[in-house]
């Protein structure tokens, strides 16, 4: 058939062969390096360095690891006064939460207050997201204490118990430090939204079950962390009911009386 050709309506119509040329031939290690690369590099954070000097990659990657070189420099009293009440706020509830989460990982309440404190001034400098607040974590601090509640008494032995915690949370920050370095948080893209929240629903449901014991000062509670031998020991132990007497409500009260009188004292 001619390339160019006419139709009845003498409207001619012109077709153009083109020779398509088939890609180079990559060897499978090309191709894997091209593949993990895309999957674990897809933004190219190493882009910014390319043809600069060596003062300048320097600046650079300490703007990198450490944001607030950025920030610093723009920051004012002004934006102070709002973070020194903002903070006070949230203290008023980090406190409070810390310790009963050192509670839930049978943990001195010490514990609790060091993991509230420490982490917010090391992500000062290492963050870069003014809106996220780091801390203890409930679920996190129930799978620890009963992980290590099966190897170790706490009440036995709580120095053991204390240097297991200890080591086993170095090991999982170098799990966490891995992940973000090999850059796998794609991985939470596979996990159904179904999942995500029917963990958090259980995991809520778990913590405010161990939760009961501290809240109505029950003495002789159950290790296990089911809903039924949890309310089976209440009730069974309901004679040891001193909620007045709870030291997790009088924290609660004091954070609730000390949230109104930052309010009062914003608001004047």
């Amino acid at each position: 058939m001619d390339p160019n050709t006419c139709n009845m309506h003498s409207h001619c119509v012109h077709m153009e062969i083109h020779q398509v040329v088939p890609p180079p031939h990559k060897s499978t290690l090309n191709k894997l390096k091209v593949r993990l690369k895309e999957t674990f590099f897809p933004d190219d954070p190493l882009r910014q360095f390319k043809g600069k000097s060596l003062k300048t990659k320097i600046i650079l990657g300490a703007n990198y690891f450490f944001p607030i070189l950025q920030w610093g420099s723009n920051y004012s009293f002004k934006l102070f006064k709002s973070d020194l009440i903002s903070g006070l706020t949230i203290a008023s509830l980090a406190i409070p939460q810390g310790i009963s989460y050192a509670k839930l990982a049978n943990l001195p309440p010490i514990v609790g207050l060091y993991s509230s404190f420490v982490p917010p001034l090391i992500y000062a400098v290492l963050g870069s997201s003014r809106d996220l607040a780091v801390g203890p974590v409930s679920i996190a601090s129930l799978v620890l204490g009963s992980m290590l509640r099966q190897e170790v008494s706490p009440s036995a032995e709580p120095v053991l118990f204390l240097q297991l915690a200890l080591t086993s949370t170095f090991f999982a920050g170098l799990f966490q430090a891995s992940l973000g370095i090999l850059r796998l948080g794609f991985i939470i893209d596979f996990l159904s939204k179904a999942i995500l929240i029917g963990f958090m629903a259980g995991a809520a449901i778990i913590v405010s079950l161990q939760q009961l014991k501290s809240l109505l000062g029950i003495t002789h509670f159950t290790k296990e962390m089911g809903l039924v031998p949890v309310m089976t020991s209440v009730f069974h132990n309901i004679h040891e009911l001193s909620i007045l007497k709870s030291e997790r409500l009088k924290s609660f009260y004091a954070g609730i009386d000390i949230r109104i009188r930052l309010n009062e004292s914003v608001s004047s």
